[in-house]
């Protein structure tokens, strides 16, 4: 299938690892010129070497703690640049824990480098998105905006938020050409995983392989995912293939939500 991805542009959040990175690696394998963002240089160049090398791909150093100064620098990239045709909206999550005992600054943090940070990313790549009629951003939430997960407190408040906020834009934006859509991985070969299976461990007593095995367990396919499978999907939502496909959560989770 051709996913007509060919000279446009694409701004990846949280792009030196996991989810993210292999998000940056399959769009620019399907000819997108691709910027990476994140807040550690040294990940990014890193990253940026591993991209093809066909499209002039770039990068944007900025933390997501500082959602006004994220926002200065991909306007001032912009400007400078180019803007973007695709947004995928990705960041680290929460830690983990009971809802009840967490600090409230756990819930402004979180908010702030999720819900904010996309606010203001969406701000500035839509003007570009609706004067050239092709919009698509793409939002890496949790499954948790379908099925709250023990132990993520904090991030199912915080994910469910993200996923309102993101059906809301949905509904204003298509008009324009301009698709936003979620995507809800489940349990993931990332570094995130890693911690989960660390945390629970702990607190079980069990090993490291046993908490990975009784996640597994609860996953019709039986394992985790790979991040390529997730970035094939967010790949296929930033195509034109996608156009009628707007404001959806779509689990890429081997069946383990248990609604539909």
């Amino acid at each position: 299938m051709n996913l007509n991805l060919n000279n446009k542009y694409a701004l990846v959040c949280g792009s030196t690892a996991g989810i993210g990175k292999a998000t940056a690696i399959a769009l620019a394998e399907e000819g997108v010129q691709v910027t990476l963002i994140a807040r550690n240089e040294d990940k990014l160049k890193k990253t940026l070497s591993e991209l093809p090398t066909h499209r002039n791909h770039n990068y944007i150093v900025a933390d997501f703690s500082n959602p006004m100064e994220l926002k200065t620098k991909v306007t001032e990239y912009i400007s400078n640049n180019h803007g973007f045709h695709i947004l995928v909206n990705n960041t680290g999550g929460p830690k983990g824990g009971p809802v009840f005992s967490a600090e409230v600054d756990e819930f402004e943090n979180a908010f702030t480098q999720h819900l904010k940070c996309n606010h203001v990313l969406a701000q500035s790549v839509v003007p570009f998105m609706k004067q050239e009629e092709y919009g698509r951003i793409v939002n890496v939430i949790s499954t948790s905006v379908k099925q709250p997960l023990d132990g993520l407190g904090v991030s199912n408040t915080i994910r469910g938020a993200v996923a309102n906020w993101s059906k809301t834009l949905a509904n204003e934006l298509g008009q324009f050409g301009i698709t936003v859509n979620n995507v809800l991985p489940g349990a993931t070969g990332t570094d995130r995983l890693a911690e989960i299976i660390k945390n629970k461990s702990t607190k079980s007593g069990k090993t490291e392989e046993e908490s990975a095995n009784a996640m597994k367990s609860a996953v019709p396919a039986k394992r985790f995912a790979k991040p390529e499978e997730l970035a094939d999907a967010i790949t296929f939502l930033a195509s034109e293939r996608a156009g009628y496909i707007n404001g959806i959560n779509l689990p890429v989770d081997g069946g383990r939500t248990k609604s539909l």
